[in-house]
């Protein structure tokens, strides 16, 4: 007997809370072990470096299926309490799954071997082994396609977008409610002015209602441009002394904060490479893959510094409470004053003069 919808979304995913365990002492021991343990306990103090030092501009690098596995509130607490100046991210993290919760609807725990078959037919989508209520999706993709509509017609960045749905959130959101269901992370990047870019927007539920109100007003529409993207990441890379880089997983994320560097010196900035960088990934590095590829193969295309960068091999789910729970509870970022790069981004673009140019083949 084939179960009803309502059966199987019960379980909600509930989303840790990083602010009540401290870990302090565990990564700490873990240092002195070997193996992972080390380099997860090495990646956590490298984070805290980049928060202690106070002209590390810190871009956080999101992929993988992260706020649908209970990662929600870690990003959050980064955000709000001054721990990251930047994000980028994949669209189905921010669109997919924080929009979609703060929309007011869940992911669900469901089970690997359900027949998926019959998960279709009651229009229930797996991330492994989480559910989504697709017809809940399809309203965030009719959502994201409602603020397009109210939109001036004109390329917009996917930064700007996202911040649209930030201010969407205020007026409709889950900031009516009180308590944990308040929670997200284009909320709370929206409030503390930090820039979020998703370079292949598209690729996510936004993407379904973009191409809606693309298509039902073909001659006056929005536009996500990409280029605008990469301009606007590379003037934080250009505005910052130092710079630092916490990437959850690979792909463009990883990359499109990694090529800052190479895109200021093309411009005829001297920004110099990322001095911090930490990356948590379970991906391979034999088949030469961006999201597994190290972060001393990034030296030689002048991308990251040399001595304070660490590879993580684990998945993200148990890495990144330990490390972002180690930051917290040491407490370094209470020093860290907001950067609020979203006003630096709204400026109107003024072309100043450059430093003097480095040879391009040094960031290459």
């Amino acid at each position: 007997m084939n179960p009803k919808k309502s059966e199987l979304l019960i379980d909600v995913v509930e989303h840790i809370d990083i602010k009540k365990h401290n870990v302090v002492s565990l990564v700490e021991a873990m240092s002195k072990m070997a193996f992972s343990a080390r380099d997860l306990a090495r990646a956590a103090d490298i984070y805290d470096a980049m928060l202690r030092e106070e002209d590390c501009a810190i871009i956080l690098c999101l992929a993988g299926s992260l706020i649908s596995a209970g990662l929600k509130n870690v990003i959050v607490d980064l955000v709000r309490n001054n721990m990251v100046d930047a994000i980028v991210s994949t669209g189905a993290i921010i669109v997919d799954q924080d929009f979609f919760e703060a929309l007011g609807f869940k992911h669900y725990k469901g089970d690997i071997f359900m027949n998926d078959d019959v998960l279709r037919r009651l229009a229930i989508d797996r991330i492994y082994d989480t559910y989504i209520d697709e017809d809940q999706l399809r309203v965030c993709d009719a959502t994201c396609g409602e603020i397009a509509d109210s939109l001036e017609p004109r390329p917009y960045s996917s930064r700007e977008f996202i911040r649209e749905m930030g201010r969407y959130l205020t007026r409709n959101g889950k900031h009516r409610q009180s308590g944990s269901d308040r929670e997200s992370v284009v909320l709370a990047a929206f409030e503390k002015e930090v820039p979020i870019f998703c370079p292949a927007f598209s690729d996510c539920s936004a993407g379904f209602g973009l191409i809606h109100h693309q298509y039902e007003n073909p001659d006056k529409h929005l536009s996500i441009d990409s280029a605008k993207d990469f301009l606007e990441l590379t003037k934080i890379k250009i505005a910052s002394k130092q710079s630092g880089l916490f990437m959850v997983g690979g792909g463009v994320p990883k990359n499109f904060a990694q090529d800052t560097v190479v895109a200021g010196d093309y411009l005829g900035f001297d920004v110099g490479m990322h001095k911090y960088a930490v990356q948590i990934t379970v991906a391979d590095v034999r088949d030469g893959a961006l999201s597994g590829s190290t972060l001393k193969e990034a030296n030689s295309w002048g991308k990251v510094d040399q001595g304070a960068e660490q590879m993580v091999y684990a998945e993200a789910t148990i890495a990144l409470p330990l490390i972002a729970g180690y930051a917290y509870h040491k407490g370094s970022w209470k020093n860290r004053k907001a950067r609020n790069y979203t006003k630096l981004l709204d400026e109107p673009v003024k072309k100043s003069a450059p430093a003097e140019k480095r040879e391009l083949a040094s960031a290459r």
